[in-house]
Parts: C-alpha cells; sequence; structure tokens
C-alpha cells in the first residue's frame, strides 16, 4: 500500500491525461535490477547509438559509445583485463605498484582498477597530454610521472620501463600485453555481434591506440562475418601502417625508437609514435585505411555534440570522420559502425575547447539583458 502510494505521488503532472488517451506519450524504461559488487563489474556491454544527422541518405551509421563505462573511456576494458591476467599468473600481489606509460586515458583506468583492488599506481605520462587527465589521476590516488614532450610516446614507455626495472614493480605494458586484445575478443566484439545479430553490417571502422580493440574485437567480427570489412584510421600526419615502413623493435616487443613517418598530432590516445606491438599483430585483419587530420577530427566532435548531443572527444570526432568517409563511398544500403573511445571531458583544456569561452559571450549577454533582473556585472 505504502508503495502504491508513493508511485502515485511520484507521477509526473499530466500523467493521468497520457493514461486517458492524450496524444503526449511517456518514455518508460524496462531494465532488469543492476547492484554491482564493485565498480569493476560495470565495465562494457556499451550502447550502440545511431548517428541520424549525419549519415549521408541511403546508409546508416552507428557509434559504439564507449565513455559509458565507468570511467569513461574504453581503456577501462584494458586496465580490467591487464590486472585480471596478472592475479591470475600470480605475477601481482597485494601491496604491489603497478606501473605504466599512457596518454592518459589507460592511466586513469588503471587507477581506478589499483584502487578498487588495493594496489599502488605509478603512471608516466608526456607533459604535451591534457592537464585534466593528471588531476583524474591524481584524484583516484595514483602517482603521475611526467616525461618531456619532445621525448614522445616512447619516451614515456622506457621511462615505465626504467621504473619497473629499478623497483620491481609491475608494468602493465599494454601495448605489447596479450591480455589487452583477448578482453576485447571476449567482450567488445562479442557485444558488437549481440547487438547486430540478425541484422546488416557492412563496415567496422575504428582507430588505434593501443590496437587492442582492433585486434581483439577484429578477429572475433571477421571470424563470424568473413565479409565484413574493417578499416583502420590514422592520422595524415601520423600515418604509420600506411607508411609501409616496419616499427624497430627491443627483443621483448617494446619500441626502440620513433617510427619515421610520426609527426605530432592534435588526437589524444591514437597513433603514439610507434606502432604497438598488439596493432601489428594482427595487420592482416584490415581491409583499407582511411586518413583524417587533426582539424577535421577536432570539427567533428564538435557537431557529434551540438548536433547529436554526443559528447565525445578527439579521437572520437576521427573514427566518426573516418566512419562518414566509408560511408559517402560505401553502396546504398550499407551499415557502418565505429567507436567512440571517451568523453570530451578529458579534453577541457585542448584545441577542442579551444574557442569555447567560460565567461558569457555576446549572444548570452543579450539573453541576459532581454529581462530586467538579476544583471551578471563581471
Amino acid at each position: 500500500m505504502m508503495l502504491r502510494s508513493a508511485l502515485k505521488l511520484a507521477q509526473p503532472s499530466g500523467f493521468n491525461a497520457v493514461r486517458a488517451g492524450a496524444t503526449a506519450s511517456l518514455h518508460t524504461t524496462v531494465r532488469k535490477p543492476q547492484i554491482y559488487d564493485n565498480i569493476l563489474e560495470t565495465i562494457g556491454s556499451t550502447p550502440v547509438v545511431r548517428v541520424k544527422k549525419l549519415e549521408p541518405e541511403g546508409v546508416q551509421v552507428y557509434a559504439k559509445c564507449e565513455y559509458f563505462n565507468p570511467l569513461s573511456s574504453v581503456k577501462d576494458r584494458l586496465a580490467h583485463a591487464i590486472i585480471d591476467d596478472a592475479e591470475r599468473r600470480g605475477v601481482l600481489k597485494p601491496g604491489d605498484t603497478v606501473v605504466e606509460a599512457t596518454s592518459g586515458n589507460t592511466g586513469i583506468a588503471l587507477a581506478m582498477v589499483c584502487a578498487q583492488k588495493g594496489y599502488n599506481c605509478v603512471i608516466t605520462m608526456a607533459d604535451s597530454f591534457s592537464i585534466e587527465r593528471r588531476k583524474v589521476m591524481r584524484g583516484l590516488g595514483a602517482k603521475v610521472v611526467l616525461t618531456p614532450a619532445a621525448e614522445r610516446g616512447s619516451g614515456m614507455v622506457k621511462k615505465a620501463q626504467e621504473l619497473a626495472d629499478t623497483h620491481g614493480w609491475f608494468w602493465a605494458r599494454q601495448f605489447e600485453n596479450d591480455a589487452n586484445p583477448y578482453w576485447h575478443a571476449n567482450s567488445t566484439g562479442p557485444e558488437i555481434l549481440s547487438d547486430f545479430c540478425g541484422k546488416r553490417l557492412d563496415y567496422w571502422v575504428t582507430g588505434y591506440g593501443t590496437g587492442g580493440t582492433y585486434h581483439g574485437a577484429g578477429k572475433m567480427l571477421k571470424l563470424a562475418r568473413p565479409d565484413l570489412k574493417i578499416v583502420l584510421s590514422e592520422p595524415e600526419n601520423a600515418a604509420l601502417l600506411s607508411s609501409g615502413i616496419a616499427q624497430e623493435r627491443q627483443d621483448n616487443g617494446a619500441p626502440s625508437a620513433t617510427h619515421p613517418a610520426w609527426t605530432p598530432h592534435p588526437v589524444q590516445g591514437w597513433t603514439p609514435d610507434f606502432i604497438p606491438k598488439v596493432t601489428e599483430d594482427a595487420l592482416e585483419l584490415y581491409d583499407d585505411i582511411e586518413l583524417v587530420n587533426g582539424p577535421e577530427s577536432i570539427a567533428m566532435s564538435k557537431r557529434l555534440a551540438m548536433e547529436e548531443g554526443i559528447f565525445t572527444g578527439i579521437s572520437g570526432g576521427g573514427s566518426m570522420a573516418a566512419a562518414l568517409k566509408v560511408a559517402e563511398k560505401a553502396p546504398k544500403g550499407s551499415v557502418v559502425l565505429t567507436m567512440l573511445a571517451d568523453t570530451a571531458e578529458r579534453y577541457i583544456s585542448t584545441p577542442l575547447f579551444a574557442d569555447i569561452e567560460a565567461d558569457m559571450n555576446e549572444a548570452e549577454v543579450a539573453i541576459s539583458k532581454s529581462s530586467p533582473g538579476q544583471q551578471y556585472e563581471d
């Protein structure tokens, strides 16, 4: 009886009119109870969303929104995978320290996993990556060691390796660790296959950071749908795979030098200054490469936000820009899926938000002055 009363009180105004057959309609959600033992159990099962306003006529374009993971990026999967695998193999024990090199999202994800499981976490990161990423990692309890931007991604990897060797810490090695693609093969790939079960899917478009999503999910997609076309995307000014030049490596698979085709680009999380081993081990999977540049990636991220309400970062903008290029060339009736790796909130201090002010602009001041009260004076 008390529950019925509470539900009655919670009904929005007009509810009875809707029930009586008014033209308005209420959105209702049918869901299973979602109570978890810890935050890590919420990783995965991210939604796929159609991008109707941007897709070309006659082609459907979808995005798998990985920023629905608990720490807002696809790297939550990777971090959980690597720590879980290390525990199973007995190489990571209570009280140990995890160290890794990252542009930010992997570090944030590892900091979350380590906080939940009780490990110490040390992150090495080039000082060119966004300040908010450092603060989030530190807010999760991690220590962040900055490396010179001039030494690029390979420099922060070398620092992580050096710290691991010096202190005996567990080095996550996201760029070489097989647990990374294995997890995607058992989560991301099957999720996509389940979502498109009985439906058409012609193209899967993705960038690569470590290559874990591409390698793991790509293998499962090709296994289940051999006719599916996988399109990799790279920045125009860092087209490492397109160059055909092999990556120099140490004996352990880590990069030994910056790839000669790499130059700086603004797509954080995409294409470090070397070809990751995880990516290289699955080069047979892709059917084509689509290049995008920094400005179009930023512009697409803004369009997704303002036209679709999809708030993704520069890499997500790059992925969608590549997907739309594929869609423009695809036969009518085709279905294209791409990956949105993270949230735009990771890019507040980057060029993505360079033209967005914190103070009111002229249009906002004009709106304020259109009524007399509560005038803000700077």
